[in-house]
């Protein structure tokens, strides 16, 4: 009976957000709710505060999302997007997959979808429309870029401090990146490659629905001069991370850990030593990705002397939107994860999986893929279902930090194909066509990206 209305009050969640209802508020009551049937209302509301309160996604995403703020306040952003887009302009053939890769690139240190389009966007589109891409390729191809998993090559991201914080073992922020690394080439290409054989035809057929050439307009690329220090910035938190997360031999940064994190004051427990020593090393992770946001914040505001003050200000604005627009939205589908689990629909799908270990992967790919076409959200879908494949995933031998690179690349081709997703919205607005256009041209490039990850991960795991 618990079961039942369980997966009644999942399904009401759910059809409540296909009908625009606010996401934070539906899966907030969808928690309360579930909590309700299990006679834990208690543990929604422990839940909701531990989580607003979790260093693990306050530090590393409000430095984050402070640092792609300072980025656009010292335009470092647009040199880094003018310096790859400069080959476009000579190699015009290659210019829908070279708008794939540039987002791509651009949405790695700016884990915001919807920043990455606009920080692209006033480059690339102008030179889109000059060389006659219709508007429908050129959102699609702003879309692909900007949200089919770039971001998820940075340790920060919130997928990866999900999946970090969600493993038994709590492998750092760059290990779940390369985990990441290892899966999305493949997925990437085939969905480009799908892509844009479908927009060659697509624009054969726009050309002759318009023959008359619109003017030329070269945007503010024209004339542009790329300062490359500004245009490396962007991508030295990510560089520092890595770098210190090499093996001994290779590495060639150390953090000592006592620069970051204080020992306890109290020795723990017997037999506790264990877990002690996973939170030290899970806070030390989430304050390194923070203090290499801001040493690229420092660097950044070298570039801009004069504007000191804005820097600063822009700084702890992003740091502010991280929290009302992303860890807010992580908050909520943590205690709608927790109260799926407590209502003992968690351990269903754990006895399924068990009895039937090849659907592990299968379900790690469709379950978020379809949450996140839901919602709109692929942040939400991986915070919110992840940690139901930790379990089996142990249980079968499969490296879980392999299943929450599954979890979120299906989460994030769910979300490029949801249109009600901010990212497919800013790409419409941009280009001036409708959600559903993009979400037309980008659903069969993604199903097949999506088998090619399946199948990637099912050997590979």
């Amino acid at each position: 009976m618990t079961v039942a209305l369980s997966l009644l009050i999942v399904a009401v969640t759910v059809y409540a957000i296909l009908r625009r209802s606010e996401v934070r508020l539906t899966l907030l009551l969808g928690a309360l709710a579930l909590g309700a049937v299990g006679g834990d209302v208690g543990l929604i509301v422990r839940t909701f505060l531990a989580t607003l309160t979790n260093e693990q996604y306050l530090i590393p995403l409000g430095c984050s999302l402070g640092f792609a703020y300072v980025l656009r306040e010292t335009g470092c952003d647009r040199h880094l997007v003018h310096l790859l887009a400069r080959p476009l302009r000579r190699v015009r053939w290659l210019l829908v997959p070279g708008v794939v890769v540039v987002g791509t690139v651009v949405n790695v240190p700016i884990i915001s979808q919807a920043g990455t389009v606009t920080t692209i966007g006033p480059v690339l589109v102008p030179l889109l429309r000059a060389a006659r891409v219709s508007p429908v390729t050129s959102g699609a191809a702003l879309l692909v870029g900007s949200s089919l998993g770039g971001d998820l090559l940075n340790p920060g991201s919130p997928e990866m401090r999900t999946v970090s914080a969600g493993t038994p073992s709590h492998p750092s922020g760059p290990e779940c990146a390369a985990a990441v690394l290892r899966l999305l080439p493949i997925h990437l290409a085939v969905a480009a490659a799908v892509f844009w054989a479908l927009s060659r035809r697509g624009e054969a057929r726009w050309r002759k629905a318009n023959p008359a050439p619109p003017a030329a307009e070269g945007g503010e690329a024209e004339g542009f001069r790329v300062n490359l220090f500004k245009a490396a910035i962007p991508l030295v938190p990510v560089a520092l991370l890595f770098l210190t997360a090499l093996p001994r031999p290779f590495r060639a940064v150390t953090v000592p850990r006592e620069w970051l994190v204080s020992p306890p004051a109290i020795a723990p427990a017997p037999g506790q030593e264990a877990a002690a020593a996973a939170a030290l090393r899970a806070s030390f992770d989430s304050r390194l990705i923070g203090a290499a946001m801001l040493v690229g914040t420092v660097l950044a505001g070298l570039t801009a002397p004069r504007r000191a003050g804005a820097t600063v200000r822009a700084f702890f604005e992003g740091t502010g939107f991280a929290l009302a627009r992303i860890i807010s939205l992580i908050v909520v589908a943590v205690c709608f994860g927790k109260g799926v689990e407590h209502s003992g629909l968690a351990a269903q799908l754990g006895r399924l999986i068990a009895a039937a270990p090849g659907l592990l992967l299968p379900a790690a790919v469709a379950l978020p893929l379809a949450f996140a076409w839901t919602c709109g959200s692929g942040m939400a879908s991986t915070q919110g279902l992840f940690g139901f494949f930790v379990g089996p995933a142990v249980a079968l031998g499969v490296d879980p930090v392999t299943v929450g690179a599954v979890v979120s690349l299906s989460a994030a081709a769910g979300r490029t194909m949801s249109p009600v997703a901010a990212v497919v919205l800013m790409c419409a607005a941009l280009t001036e066509t409708s959600p559903g256009d993009l979400v037309r041209r980008v659903a069969l490039p993604l199903a097949a990206g999506v088998l090619a990850l399946l199948l990637t991960a099912l050997v590979t795991a």
